[in-house]
């Protein structure tokens, strides 16, 4: 990964996924990775569970992508996609910063997740660490928000009801949905205050966007 990112979770329900998938892929994407510093996206659907829940990672130049004044100018300008959308998605959480650390190397097809609270980035980075030994476990990654960006007001933040962010993520990407599981099994399931995002949980690749592609 880069040195920045923007992750966000959002649902939607199925009268409205077929046209949310549509808008990410064919339009929302695109848009975004044509801001300067937007490097390339990942969108995961989560496993497991009833709810259509869906994972988006971007990948940033640096932390400070989320508050520079070409992105502020998108969030305040949506398209007509975007407003049709934006209300309909539910419990929207979103946070951009740091990437603090990362073990091993390269990307699986599926991710866990594990969101931690302010105080736990040493206890993250050292799992990040150690979960790389586990078998079919490729990469282990610390990701850390920077609040005061994040909570820029936008025009397009408007549109959603309960905007939600956490403290941090650790993310670990792994060969098949067994080790990615077995590996969130071993780990706490919450490290210091992280209850404000999702709970820790597995996701599968659904579609992928590199800038150089575009």
């Amino acid at each position: 990964m880069s040195d920045g990112f923007l992750a966000i979770w959002s649902d939607i329900g199925p009268e409205h996924e077929t046209d949310y998938l549509h808008w990410m892929t064919r339009e929302h994407a695109l848009e975004r990775l044509s801001i300067p510093g937007f490097l390339g996206m990942r969108m995961f659907r989560m496993l497991g569970v009833v709810e259509r829940r869906y994972f988006i990672l971007y990948e940033l130049e640096n932390a400070a992508v989320v508050g520079t004044p070409d992105y502020l100018a998108r969030l305040n300008q949506p398209s007509d996609w975007t407003r049709r959308i934006m209300p309909n998605v539910s419990n929207f959480v979103r946070g951009g910063g740091r990437v603090h650390e990362i073990s091993g190397t390269g990307h699986g097809g599926f991710l866990g997740v594990l969101p931690f609270g302010a105080g736990a980035i040493a206890d993250a980075e050292y799992l990040a660490a150690r979960i790389t030994k586990d078998d079919r476990i490729v990469s282990g990654s610390v990701l850390v928000t920077d609040h005061g960006q994040t909570a820029i007001p936008t025009r397009e933040k408007g549109m959603r009801a309960g905007d939600r962010s956490f403290d941090g993520l650790l993310l670990m990407e792994g060969l098949d949905l067994a080790a990615v599981n077995a590996a969130l099994a071993s780990l706490p399931a919450a490290l210091a205050g992280a209850a404000v995002a999702p709970g820790p949980a597995a996701y599968e690749t659904i579609f992928a966007l590199d800038r150089r592609s575009l």
